[in-house]
């Protein structure tokens, strides 16, 4: 194996190379690693709100419909559609979004647009009636395609911000700082849910407007963002006027092509691809479960994934230290270990009481296994390249997303709406992330992203 040289040679476009990082603002300071975790705060509030606690169970509940075939075509279309179809956008359009940012440092600027239309198309989700499913779908699912670009683009910058000494405390920092987001933005719902309540307000009057406080709320908590975070990458000049199609597919062919040297970062992808078909259904469909197995109101979802949130944030701070101590790696094996159980005391609740047990081991795992996986491809990421190799995370993460809630939606739908089968389904891929994740060897994939891909490792 071959030493990792002293200075990282800058590449090409034919060999594979990104833009370079610019020293002119010099080493990242505490003010701006805040300011990029302001990120985390504020697109946690649609997360938490919109895709886990509130709206999608809105959806499959009133905007489709009070009968049981109402409630059957809104978890299909949620699972099969809405979901997925964001889903494979972002995978078909990361590996393009990657190279064009990475390419031009535009990784801020093209953050602001994602940003503020899915702000936009958050607002919209506010004025969709009862009864009119396809607005509900089309809005949903373009505001979930925004925000995931969005969370690509924020990770993009970890690598200019973090050694890899500390990148695992630095991802837990934003990844914590999520959890915070989730804190406000479900506090103050349930605030207002309870308020509404006693005011006699209908779940058609306070859940809508829920949706306006989220998207004010990810318009303030963004602003440090846009303000403080450096673009710290310098265009790359000899591809200005390219076609970037062409660019981002042949670097992913250069990827592809040099699988040996790239193998720990590819074997990674597999494993967080597999293991994330479980943790995104289970994020995404949680209160759905909630409501539908244990008859959960939808303030009592809305407390649960407060309660989860804070939870998540012990985890994801103790594990991203830990991550630190005794690497990725083991890091991930515990984590997906206390999923697993998690899962398995899901399935078999019969009371709110155990759900609320498993929801807290689930917290517990959830913010270190998000901010453990996204730290270690940022660790194998090349210099100048993190826009296209965290896009490739991205990728990862939103095709786990599509098949795990199409498998989720497939079993629950073949098993007579057996919610707790579909859930088993999703314990599976935990089990057999942990067997995979034991090919990543977490030392090689770090000397690998410090040399030329065509010098043999």
């Amino acid at each position: 194996m071959s030493k990792a040289p002293a200075v990282v040679r800058e590449k090409s476009v034919e060999s594979g190379g990104g833009a370079p990082i610019s020293g002119k603002h010099g080493r990242a300071t505490k003010g701006e690693i805040a300011a990029w975790a302001a990120y985390d705060i504020a697109n946690a509030t649609y997360g938490t709100v919109v895709a886990t606690a509130v709206y999608n169970a809105y959806f499959v509940d009133v905007i489709c419909g009070q009968t049981a075939a109402g409630k059957e075509l809104g978890t299909s279309l949620l699972s099969v559609i809405i979901i997925p179809v964001s889903a494979l956008v972002i995978v078909l359009t990361a590996p393009v979004l990657g190279t064009i940012v990475d390419a031009t440092a535009s990784k801020k600027r093209m953050l602001f647009f994602t940003t503020l239309l899915c702000i936009i198309c958050t607002a919209t989700l506010s004025m969709v009636q009862p009864g009119q499913v396809w607005p509900a779908v089309v809005a949903l699912t373009l505001a979930n395609i925004f925000f995931g670009t969005g969370e690509d683009l924020i990770a993009s910058f970890l690598p200019e911000l973090a050694t890899q000494e500390n990148m695992g405390k630095v991802s837990a920092i934003g990844w914590t700082a999520g959890y915070v987001g989730s804190l406000i933005a479900l506090g103050l719902c349930h605030y207002y849910f309870s308020w509404a309540k006693a005011q006699g307000q209908v779940q058609t009057e306070y859940v809508p407007f829920s949706m306006l406080l989220c998207a004010v709320l990810f318009f303030l908590f963004s602003l440090p963002t846009f303000l403080f975070l450096k673009e710290r990458a310098t265009p790359q000049h000899d591809v200005a006027g390219q076609n970037y199609f062409a660019i981002a597919f042949k670097r992913l062919k250069h990827t592809l092509d040099h699988a040996r040297h790239y193998r720990d970062l590819l074997n990674f992808l597999l494993t967080l691809f597999v293991y994330s078909c479980g943790s995104t259904a289970v994020i995404h469909l949680a209160s759905v479960y909630a409501q539908q197995v244990l008859h959960f109101t939808s303030s009592e979802s809305v407390m649960m994934i407060l309660v989860v949130s804070v939870t998540a944030s012990i985890g994801a701070c103790l594990f991203g230290v830990l991550q630190d101590r005794i690497g990725a790696i083991k890091t991930l094996a515990i984590t997906l270990s206390i999923w697993t159980v998690a899962i398995i005391i899901a399935c078999l609740a019969t009371e709110k009481l155990h759900l609320w047990i498993a929801a807290n081991f689930v917290g517990i795992a959830m913010g270190a296994t998000g901010s453990a996986g996204r730290a270690l491809v940022a660790q194998f990421s090349p210099a100048g390249r993190s826009g296209e190799f965290l896009g490739l995370w991205g990728m990862a993460h939103k095709l786990a997303t599509c098949v795990g809630a199409v498998t989720f939606g497939a079993v629950n739908f073949f098993t007579g709406n057996n919610y707790r089968v579909a859930l088993f389904s999703c314990g599976v891929f935990f089990v057999a992330g942990l067997i995979l994740l034991w090919r990543v060897d977490e030392k090689r994939g770090r000397l690998a992203a410090q040399v030329d891909a065509d010098v043999p490792v």
